[in-house]
């Protein structure tokens, strides 16, 4: 076996889009990729995400918010955007082989009641899985596999 993919996900805070694609990855796809997040202006993970983690049998809690800047000089496989804001001020990464931007719904910015509130970060959290199996994972286990 050849050495992991290495992914960055950036998104503005680092609170909850980035962190759960982070986990996603690095929980049900370890032995192909090695996930990283990071935010332009990172903030501290948010409580429904690491709820809405939990409650598919994913621990993101130890996870921290990271700076981008904490990632200069790294080399990446894959950097992806998650947030247009995040494309905006970071439209390239100098240690990326490839950049992709997938914008999703900020769920850190809904407002509602508290279950409206989960619920959105729920179907957030699913949109992203839901992205990495089709877009990110099956394309790069395939094209792995063509070599």
């Amino acid at each position: 076996m050849g050495r992991k993919k290495r992914i960055l996900f950036i998104c503005t805070g680092n609170s909850a889009r980035s962190q759960i694609a982070e986990g996603l990855v690095n929980h049900l796809y370890i032995n192909n990729f090695e996930a990283k997040s990071a935010g332009t202006r990172p903030s501290p993970i948010n409580p429904y995400a690491i709820k809405v983690m939990d409650e598919i049998g994913i621990d993101i809690s130890n996870q921290r918010s990271k700076s981008i800047a904490e990632f200069n000089g790294v080399k990446f496989d894959t950097v992806i955007t998650v947030c247009d804001n995040a494309k905006k001020v970071c439209p390239f990464f100098p240690g990326a082989k490839e950049m992709i931007h997938a914008p999703f719904d900020d769920p850190a910015a809904f407002e509602g009641a508290d279950d409206q509130i989960i619920e959105f970060f729920r179907a957030v959290r699913d949109q992203i899985k839901k992205w990495i199996n089709e877009n990110l994972i099956h394309n790069k286990l395939k094209s792995k596999k063509n070599r």
